[in-house]
């Protein structure tokens, strides 16, 4: 009788998890009707090889970032240029930074049909690593627009280290997560290129 008791209150137990969970809210906040994330313009075909001498490849390391982009929201300059807030229901997948740094070896490898590794892969030995900083990547709110700022920092075997800032912005209808997700897409594939050609 007592392990008969026993049995019937376990499994009430267990029947009673799933109808906890679906009240329980673990995350502090309703999840998002969608998560933004950034597309290559330029990418390689499926199946597309390329080899070449570890020492030749290129690797595209994590950027740096600034703490308001240390974040899976969407910032955006408020009135008076000092002001941060974050776009209501706009979530990335992954941090700006990692985004841009996957659009970025995407697009280098399929533009310049080069050798992209990461650093795991080159082991050091690669010829090129391009690092820097990804100093902007959101709204202006008063004037909807855009922004990606990117200062590039090229370190190649044999040469002098060079420095230099990519920028793209533009205009978007509405401070609502798809409009803003598709500027800053956008955004991000012009400086990604134009990043592209100065890597050659």
């Amino acid at each position: 009788m007592i392990r008969n008791f026993r049995l019937m209150k376990a499994i009430g137990l267990l029947a009673a998890i799933p109808a906890l969970s679906a009240c329980v809210s673990f995350g502090g906040a309703e999840p998002p009707p969608s998560l933004l994330s950034l597309s290559p313009d330029q990418k390689l075909a499926a199946g597309a090889m390329q080899s070449g001498p570890q020492s030749g490849s290129l690797v595209v390391a994590l950027p740096a970032a600034p703490q308001k982009l240390n974040t899976i929201r969407v910032p955006v300059q408020t009135s008076g240029g000092t002001g941060i807030a974050y776009l209501k229901d706009a979530v990335w997948v992954d941090k700006p930074a990692r985004l841009f740094q996957n659009l970025l070896s995407e697009t280098i490898a399929a533009r310049n049909n080069r050798l992209v590794l990461t650093a795991t892969e080159a082991g050091g030995n690669a010829q090129t690593y391009i690092t820097g900083e990804l100093v902007n990547f959101g709204l202006d709110g008063p004037s909807l627009t855009v922004t990606v700022t990117f200062d590039a920092v090229k370190m190649s075997t044999d040469q002098p280290v060079a420095k230099k800032r990519f920028e793209a912005s533009g205009q978007v209808f509405a401070a609502e997560p798809g409009a803003v997700g598709e500027g800053l897409n956008k955004a991000a594939n012009e400086v990604a290129v134009a990043v592209a050609e100065w890597v050659g």
